[in-house]
């Protein structure tokens, strides 16, 4: 009964969101942004020396491949003052591997990061949307939803944990080689702007390291002091 009473609960929570999230946009609106956008770009590129651009041409090492959502509340500025160059950012609903597992595979096998960092973030909508019924969405969004595996009525702070753990569970099994071998390190973060975590609006909270979950065990694994690439399962 109680399940029920939390699924009712969250179905009536899910559906206007992504009601309003299939509103008509304004053109007008569109007209003045890309103005807004190609005053802003003009002013990055004069603001940055030439020699900035070189570099970039030149090729990229980033040191982390990013996977995160499209949430447009969710982006670099919050994790790295220089972005460029330095991190591959792989964006998806849901932050998941199963719908950008090439681009994934790209940034750690082909550009050799060092970091795979997999960042959920409060009031998630598609974890809103993966916990209650979506079937009346368009078939492109279900297929995406499809692969977000969580408990119907779960509270949304909870799925989003439960999703990042998940996907840390895959990208441990799709890189274990270079994992153990120190060359890796998979870590599963929240970003959490609503505080619903109660740990300060806006941090970025590290929930799992290499699949460990427990406070001590990834304050070891983040360790400067601690050398190889041990792993361990999630239960």
């Amino acid at each position: 009964m109680k399940f029920l009473n939390l699924l009712l609960l969250a179905t009536f929570f899910v559906a206007p969101a992504f009601a309003a999230e299939h509103e008509h946009g304004d053109a007008a609106l569109a007209q003045a942004f890309i103005r807004e956008i190609q005053s802003v770009n003009a002013a990055y590129s004069h603001n940055h020396k030439s020699v900035f651009f070189q570099n970039l041409a030149k090729g990229q090492h980033p040191r982390a491949t990013v996977v995160t959502c499209s949430d447009s509340r969710v982006h670099t500025n919050m994790l790295d003052k220089t972005p460029e160059g330095d991190l591959f950012m792989v964006r998806n609903i849901g932050n998941q591997l199963a719908t950008a597992e090439g681009s994934v595979e790209y940034g750690v096998n082909h550009l050799g990061s060092s970091l795979l960092l997999i960042i959920g973030h409060s009031r998630c909508g598609a974890i809103a949307a993966a916990s209650g019924d979506y079937s009346s969405l368009e078939p492109s969004i279900k297929n995406e939803l499809d692969t977000i595996h969580i408990d119907k009525g779960v509270a949304n702070i909870d799925g989003v944990k439960t999703n990042v753990n998940n996907q840390v569970a895959r990208a441990l099994k799709l890189f274990d080689s270079k994992v153990n071998q120190g060359h890796l390190l998979v870590v599963g973060a929240v970003y959490d702007f609503a505080n619903d975590t109660k740990q300060g609006a806006g941090k970025l909270n590290v929930i799992n390291v290499n699949g460990v979950t427990d406070a001590a065990g990834m304050s070891e694994l983040l360790s400067a002091k601690r050398a190889g690439g041990e792993h361990h399962e999630h239960p």
